[in-house]
């Protein structure tokens, strides 16, 4: 599926929901139609599984979690996203598939492949447009939590082979993904990414 899905990835503390807003303020701003959602959730469903996956007091082995959140992304992409690209609506969203490759793939050590595969029946073609990889290092994405959930807990080591997941995935994807650097001030990573949209969309005039 072809359209205009943005979406913000990297570790914990990067700023990709602030970062998200301002996008979708920046393109409403232009005339565009956009909607803005998160993973997980963003459907009724998806919002009750957010609440297990994140309950910081919760227990969820590393497969029941990435199945958990590829089941809260296939309602996402069939109740949402998918419906929102085929009438020309901007869709941007605050996390998506990536997350689950880098968290589950590579943090847990499931196996980036075996992911994606898990994911794939579900999404069909709705796969973002753009990702946009805020990176940071880990020991600075913890001091920036103020209230971490159950995965944000996990600590730097875990966090860092996050981080290391993202890296290969956009190495791996050059035609998809674009990195800022999010420890510059968040107005200079605002610019960044504004730059890096505008260079790949005309957004002047929207419809």
């Amino acid at each position: 599926m072809s359209g205009h899905y943005v979406v913000f990835e990297g570790i914990e503390g990067t700023g990709k929901s602030t970062i998200a807003v301002r996008l979708t303020d920046h393109l409403r701003n232009h005339g565009h139609r956009v909607v803005q959602v998160r993973e997980p959730g963003g459907t009724p469903t998806g919002e009750r599984i957010r609440q297990i996956l994140l309950d910081p007091d919760g227990s969820v082995t590393p497969w029941s979690e990435a199945l958990l959140f590829a089941a809260a992304r296939a309602q996402l992409a069939a109740e949402t996203v998918g419906p929102l690209l085929r009438e020309g609506t901007w869709v941007v969203s605050d996390r998506s598939v990536y997350s689950s490759l880098a968290y589950q793939g590579g943090g847990r050590k499931l196996g980036v492949d075996a992911v994606r595969a898990v994911n794939a029946p579900g999404l069909g073609e709705v796969w973002p447009d753009l990702v946009i990889l805020l990176r940071l290092d880990a020991a600075t994405g913890l001091t920036r939590q103020e209230d971490p959930d159950r995965i944000g807990r996990e600590g730097i080591r875990f966090q860092g082979e996050v981080a290391a997941a993202f890296d290969r995935i956009a190495a791996e994807e050059p035609h998809r993904f674009a990195t800022v650097d999010a420890g510059q001030d968040i107005d200079a990573v605002w610019e960044a990414v504004r730059l890096i949209v505008e260079g790949r969309w005309d957004i002047s005039s929207g419809t």
